[in-house]
């Protein structure tokens, strides 16, 4: 038992160095193979750092933002976003810092050194754990060929795997993290770099929508509208595509692929392109629309439908008309293939017992519809609640509203956060908004997905 304990403190030594130096420990359990790869892991890192580095000219003692490499200047400048601006001069740009790119450069560091830690902590507990059964066993460790051989069996799924989930960390995470921190940042117009610094602000700008009457009289009205559009755009696309399917289903109407065909065609077309067309048409100045209502003597003047300040409810109502119109299609496809499922043996045992149609629709048909459909339900409102394209192309946010900071009545919280951004180069407030907007979305579709019950199904 003593024997065992030696040699159990002995893993723990031999995990050290495998800390103090990649695949040492593996070295010393005769996994020289083994070895060798982490050596080489740990190597190209600290080569890595060497060679994008200035460690060969420290005359004049050494300084981060001049002579670290790749992780070090990278860590630094995360931190600081840089000590010293650039200055314009008669030869253009002098040499300084670029905040935005030592946040970016920052960002990349840590998703390499997270990877790297990953092969570190891997290299310690390997050489710990091949040493403990060794000692429990009394053999020798595995061959290094023999452990990939198994390593390539039992994880194959996951190194296959790996490469996507690596390109995820910097086309996916790499902008989401970037887009957080700089809602931490004095990034706006009058602060723009090289010739300027950023610096972290901690929560200020999230003091300031709090804080600021304007600010926060903007968000909470286009927050209201944002989530009514998104509920009254889901709730009508939907129940009319869910009636589109269910008359198109019916027994006595024919021709049903013709039918189909036609409604399919508003889904079809991109929605960009119709949004363009509508607002031509019910452009207030020379669009047909209201050219025509004028010469039925409806109307004695033309109507501005997008454009009024004093009516914004007509813009909103015509908004949602609109995505009636190009949303409907979706749903009606996708019923109508769910309604194709239902056995017609329900419907038959309905009729025995005297069961009317309004009452095969609502014991029957519905709820059936209802829980295939629910996930995409919850989809679908998450894509009307950031709902770009309709609302910038067809209104781009208006009416005008005077009581908003750079929104109009029509606007949504990520058309909002699109004018804050490239319209008003308001980088911090932009990014304090995409931080609003993710947190509300992913609140609801989890809390959603759980009621509907679909991690269970």
């Amino acid at each position: 038992m003593e024997r065992i304990q030696r040699e159990n403190r002995k893993g723990w030594v031999v995990g050290l160095l495998s800390a103090l130096i990649w695949g040492l420990g593996q070295f010393v359990n005769r996994q020289y193979l083994k070895g060798l790869l982490f050596l080489g892991i740990g190597g190209a890192v600290l080569m890595t750092e060497w060679v994008t580095g200035r460690y060969v000219y420290l005359v004049d003692g050494f300084q981060i933002s001049e002579h670290g490499g790749f992780f070090v200047k990278g860590i630094w400048g995360l931190l600081t976003l840089g000590t010293e601006p650039r200055t314009m001069g008669v030869s253009g740009l002098s040499g300084g810092d670029h905040s935005i790119v030592l946040m970016v450069n920052g960002i990349i560091a840590v998703l390499f050194l997270m990877i790297i830690l990953f092969f570190y902590c891997w290299n310690i507990r390997d050489a710990v754990k091949v040493r403990k059964k060794m000692v429990l066993s009394g053999e020798h460790a595995e061959s290094s060929l023999s452990y990939f051989s198994k390593l390539w069996e039992s994880m194959y799924a996951y190194l296959v795997l790996s490469p996507g989930l690596i390109l995820l960390l910097f086309v996916s995470v790499l902008p989401i993290t970037f887009g957080i921190m700089i809602a931490f940042t004095d990034y706006t117009r009058s602060n723009i770099p090289p010739t300027n610094l950023v610096s972290w602000v901690g929560l200020e700008n999230f003091k300031v929508l709090v804080e600021v009457s304007s600010w926060m009289n903007t968000f909470l009205g286009v927050l209201g509208w944002t989530v009514a559009w998104a509920v009254l755009a889901t709730v009508t696309t939907y129940f009319f595509g869910f009636f589109q399917a269910v008359i198109i289903n019916d027994p006595v109407v024919k021709f049903k692929r013709v039918w189909r065909s036609i409604y399919i065609l508003p889904w079809a077309i991109p929605a960009m392109i119709s949004a363009l067309v509508f607002r031509s048409m019910f452009n207030g100045q020379f669009g047909p629309v209201s050219q025509f209502l004028m010469d039925i003597g409806l109307t004695s003047e033309r109507i501005y439908w997008f454009t009024d300040p004093a009516n914004p409810n007509l813009a909103r109502v015509l908004a949602l008309t609109i995505n009636l119109w190009l949303g409907f299609p979706y749903f009606m496809a996708l019923i109508s293939g769910t309604l194709t499922n239902i056995s017609e043996s329900y419907y038959e045992a309905a009729r025995i017992d005297g069961a009317t149609n309004l009452q095969m629709f609502r014991n029957i048909t519905f709820p059936f519809v209802y829980k295939a459909t629910a996930p995409l339900i919850i989809l679908a409102f998450v894509n009307n609640f950031n709902n770009f394209g309709v609302i910038y192309f067809l209104t781009s946010g208006g009416p005008s509203n005077p009581g908003y900071q750079f929104a109009g009545s029509t606007d949504l919280l990520i058309t909002w956060l699109y004018k804050l951004t490239l319209d008003n180069r308001l980088y911090n407030m932009g990014a304090v908004m995409s931080m609003i907007v993710f947190v509300i979305v992913g609140a609801f579709s989890l809390w959603n997905l759980k009621r509907a019950k679909v991690f269970e199904d």
